[in-house]
């Protein structure tokens, strides 16, 4: 089968569906990405909690990170690239942690690019610069780090000796001031999905407003 006839399709929740490999950017509605981050699970599903980690919980904590690290009220633009930072997640619904993407090779790598390609294209992302990507990876690896102890159980040292994260492990969740949530706690799937959506409406309105704002 050549790659133009290949097809993988997948329901969405609106009924709608999307073909994994050759993804269309109008297809899916926003509640479809957030509900699918909030039901695609980090950690391979683990959890120290009743709940496992949502990537839509996830994403939203390296957003926190940011905005909490920046000297001056983070752009919204930026904000919606860290909040989609694992966009495509959801619809391959895993988390593939790098080393395993390192052993299934440049095919899952295709399909996972061209996934991220069609949120870029649809959500109007730009690229990352070089300082805010750098920034952007600490967040990434911090979140990593903490969730790896306070929502997975690692031993701190094993987080830098197994698992190779060498950032600090976070004693506050962010995420506790903001939504006054239970410190750490993975949320039900559609808690994560109403605050993901609803974070997700107010960058691309604002976002918008910007551009209107500059014409």
């Amino acid at each position: 089968m050549t790659q133009a006839k290949a097809r993988a399709w997948v329901r969405l929740p609106s009924g709608r569906r999307l073909d994994l490999i050759n993804p269309d950017p109008g297809v899916w509605l926003d509640s479809d990405l957030a509900l699918r981050l909030a039901r695609t699970y980090r950690w391979g599903g683990e959890s120290s909690w009743p709940l496992p980690l949502s990537v839509a919980q996830h994403s939203l904590l390296v957003l926190a990170l940011r905005r909490q690290w920046s000297d001056t009220p983070l752009p919204a633009s930026d904000a919606l690239l860290e909040l989609l930072h694992d966009a495509e997640e959801g619809f391959l619904g895993f988390d593939c942690i790098s080393p395993l993407k390192d052993v299934l090779g440049l095919s899952f790598r295709a399909v996972s690019s061209r996934l991220m390609a069609a949120v870029s294209e649809r959500y109007e992302l730009r690229a990352w610069s070089p300082a805010a990507h750098a920034v952007h990876k600490r967040a990434d690896s911090v979140a990593a780090a903490s969730e790896a102890v306070h929502c997975i159980g690692w031993p701190a040292h094993e987080v830098r000796d197994v698992l190779g994260i060498v950032h600090p492990v976070l004693d506050v969740d962010p995420l506790a001031e903001i939504y006054g949530c239970r410190p750490w706690e993975p949320w039900a799937a559609d808690v994560a999905a109403e605050r993901f959506l609803a974070a997700l409406e107010s960058l691309r309105a604002a976002v918008h407003g910007q551009i209107e704002a500059q014409a």
